[in-house]
Order: structure tokens, then sequence, then C-alpha cells
């Protein structure tokens, strides 16, 4: 898997275009300010449903990567991050060409 997408969150991060935490992510969802939702794989089954069903009751994409939560963490400059809502468009739209790439 290409792990390009790692750096795309990254500067989504730092320009400030991403939300963290799962109360913060799912308020995001709510008010349809998220575009992506980005899940790693080994989140826990209780927050990967409780997240999965909120985008799918919103209409809001979200994949699964293969990626644990340190790589994810690591790409943030974060500690112990399980997901990451991208909250720009345009930021939405290169992650998941990046991700299916």
């Amino acid at each position: 898997m290409n792990k390009k997408y790692l750096n795309m969150i990254g500067l989504a991060y730092r320009a400030r275009k991403c939300s963290l935490g799962e109360e913060t992510i799912i308020k995001d969802i709510k008010m349809q300010k998220a575009k992506l939702v980005v899940i790693a794989s080994d989140t826990g089954p209780q927050t990967k449903k409780r997240l999965t069903d909120k985008c799918k009751f919103y209409n809001i994409p979200f994949v699964m990567v293969e990626d644990d939560r340190e790589t994810i963490s690591n790409a943030l400059g974060k500690s112990q991050r399980v997901a990451v809502a991208i909250l720009d468009a345009g930021f939405a739209g290169k992650i998941m060409t990046l991700i299916g790439e």
C-alpha cells in the first residue's frame, strides 16, 4: 500500500484541516464538517463501530487503513491517535486518491 497518504494527513493537520479525538470527530460528522474519516486498523471494536455507524448515517466517506495507531500518530506528530477526520474537501479527495493507488 502506498504510504504517501500519511504525508497528506500530516500536511492537513498542520494546515488545521483535521479533527482528532473520538468525540470531536463525531461532532464534526454530525455537523457535516468532516469530508473523510480515516480509521486505523487496530482501533477498538466499539470505537470502530461508533465511528463507522455515524459516517454511514450522515453519508460521510470513511476508510479503514492497513496502518496501525502508531503509524497514524507519527504522521500527525501526536500520540495514540486511532482516527482522524479531514475537514477540507481538497485534502479528503487527495487522500482517497493516494489510498486507492
